[in-house]
C-alpha cells in the first residue's frame, strides 16, 4: 500500500471540491490576497492621490479668485500664476515641515490647532489652525497681491472666504465668499457679486496702524467701511469680526509684518 502523502498542502488540494473545509480555506486565502493587494495599492497610490487633491484645490482656488470682482484682470497682468505657501500662522513664516500635500493630514491632528481665549476669539472659532495655505501673486520681485483664507461665525453658521490684499497690505483688492449658511435673501446676499464689489479699495488700518475695517449697518461712510446688508446686521458683524480677527495678531498679523520686512 502506498505511503500517504505527508505534504499538508498536497493533501489539502487533494480534497474534493465539494469539501466544506476546502471551500472555506480557499475563500479565506482569496480574501487575504485581495486584501493585501488593495492595501498595497492604497499605499502606492496615496502620494499620487494627495498630489492630485492638491492640484485640484489649487485649480479650485484659482477659479474662485478669478471670480472676485476685478481680480481676473490683476491675475492676467501677471500671467495669471499664483504661488502657494503653507505658513506657520503664529510665527508668520513659511512652514518648515508642512507642505500643500501634507497640510490636510497635518490639520487632522488636533495637536496642530490652538485653542483661543474668549477675549481674542472675536470670529467665534473656538480654535485656530496652526498652519494655513496662502497664495501670492508677484509682479517682478514685488508681491502685488496676497490671498488669505478666512473663516468665522455668521448668523446662520460658519462663513468661509478668501480675502485679497494689494501689495501695500493695507488695501482690500477683493473678497470671495466660498461657503456660508446665512439666510437666503438676507445674510445670504454676502455671496452676491454686487455686495462683494464694495470691498475693493477699502483700507484696513489707519495711519496709526489701528485696525479699522468694518461692515457698516447701511451704506459705507468712510474709507474703512463696506456697505452693510439691510436686515442682516448679525451677518455683517460676523464678516467684520472674521476679517478683523484674521488680520490681527492671532491671525495673519505676523505674516503681514514678515511680508513688510521683505521675508517672502
Amino acid at each position: 500500500m502506498a505511503d500517504p502523502d505527508r505534504n499538508p498542502w498536497r493533501r489539502f488540494l487533494a480534497l474534493p471540491n465539494e469539501s466544506r473545509t476546502k471551500t472555506l480555506v480557499m475563500a479565506f486565502l482569496v480574501s487575504a490576497v485581495c486584501g493585501l493587494m488593495v492595501s498595497g495599492a492604497t499605499v502606492l497610490l496615496r502620494p499620487i492621490q494627495t498630489a492630485n487633491r492638491a492640484a485640484e484645490e489649487q485649480a479650485r482656488i484659482e477659479a474662485l479668485v478669478r471670480g472676485i470682482p476685478g481680480m481676473a484682470a490683476l491675475l492676467e497682468q501677471s500671467g495669471g500664476a499664483l504661488s502657494t505657501v503653507v505658513i506657520d500662522i503664529e510665527e508668520g513664516r513659511a512652514a518648515q515641515d508642512v507642505t500643500t500635500a501634507t497640510l490636510e493630514a497635518t490639520l487632522a491632528d488636533t495637536g496642530n490647532w490652538t485653542t483661543l481665549d474668549a477675549g481674542v476669539d472675536i470670529a467665534g472659532l473656538g480654535q485656530r489652525p496652526d498652519y494655513a495655505q496662502i497664495f501670492l501673486l508677484r509682479t517682478g520681485d514685488a508681491i502685488s497681491l496676497v490671498l488669505l483664507p478666512l473663516t468665522g461665525q455668521g448668523y446662520g453658521g460658519r462663513i468661509d472666504a478668501i480675502l485679497a490684499l494689494e501689495g501695500d497690505l493695507n488695501t482690500i483688492a477683493g473678497i470671495a465668499i466660498t461657503g456660508h449658511s446665512e439666510t437666503p435673501g438676507l445674510g445670504g446676499r454676502i455671496e452676491d457679486p454686487s455686495w462683494q464689489a464694495s470691498f475693493p479699495g477699502t483700507a484696513i488700518r489707519d495711519d496709526t496702524g489701528d485696525l479699522r475695517f468694518n461692515v457698516a449697518r447701511a451704506d459705507a461712510s468712510g474709507p474703512y467701511q463696506v456697505d452693510g446688508i439691510t436686515g442682516a446686521t448679525r451677518t455683517g458683524r460676523g464678516v467684520s469680526n472674521m476679517v478683523r480677527f484674521w488680520l490681527g495678531p492671532e491671525g495673519y498679523g505676523p505674516l503681514i509684518r514678515a511680508i513688510e520686512r521683505g521675508e517672502f
